[in-house]
């Protein structure tokens, strides 16, 4: 009874940390390197006949070329919404419009710029790690209380609370990792 309660915990925190991993890509997956990425956009919300849709909810992405974004709307009658959406952004990109397809060109980024997008991800995955602690957080609280409820014995906890810290510390490398990647993907020129 003890194992299996203690195993249900382990396995929600695995996902909840599995989930602030995935987060953090997709967070870096919208910065910025110079190159195209329909995840820069995807997540944009247009202004759709009077509600809030994600681009990607309306139009098709495709990349024709390292530096090009090509953007197809289902409906042409949106192809105004989702320029403004793309104006207003804080990506810096001027739409271009042909009437049946919207073109985003990247320009190079400056070495300025680069380092801004540097701190700007830095950020990104410290508050990944500040999440990932939170749940080890979260996991510890509820074995306090399963202590107290079910009587669960000190060196039980001491396990599991080394589990979890192991969890924590292999998921932050891996976010670590992640942020040395996107670092070197940012200064690469």
């Amino acid at each position: 009874m003890e194992n299996e309660i203690i195993e249900l915990v382990l396995e929600d925190t695995r996902d909840k940390m599995a989930k602030a991993i995935e987060h953090v890509k997709a967070e870096f997956a919208a910065v910025r390197t110079g190159r195209a990425s329909s995840a820069l956009v995807e997540g944009l919300h247009v202004d759709y006949y009077g509600s809030e849709v994600p681009l990607k909810q309306i139009a098709n992405f495709s990349v024709p070329e390292p530096r090009l974004l090509v953007i197809s709307p289902f409906d042409k009658g949106a192809m105004a919404a989702i320029e403004k959406a793309i104006t207003t952004s804080d990506l810096g990109l001027s739409p271009s419009n042909d009437g049946n397809i919207i073109r985003l060109s990247f320009p190079p980024l400056t070495e300025e710029r680069r380092k801004g997008f540097v701190k700007i991800v830095r950020q990104k995955a410290e508050d990944g790690k500040v999440a990932l602690r939170g749940v080890r957080r979260h996991a510890r609280q509820e074995l306090e209380a399963m202590e107290k409820e079910h009587g669960l014995s000190k060196d039980e906890i001491e396990r599991v609370e080394k589990v979890l810290d192991k969890m924590t510390q292999d998921d932050v490398a891996q976010i670590d990792a992640l942020l040395s990647h996107k670092e070197a993907e940012l200064l690469e020129v």
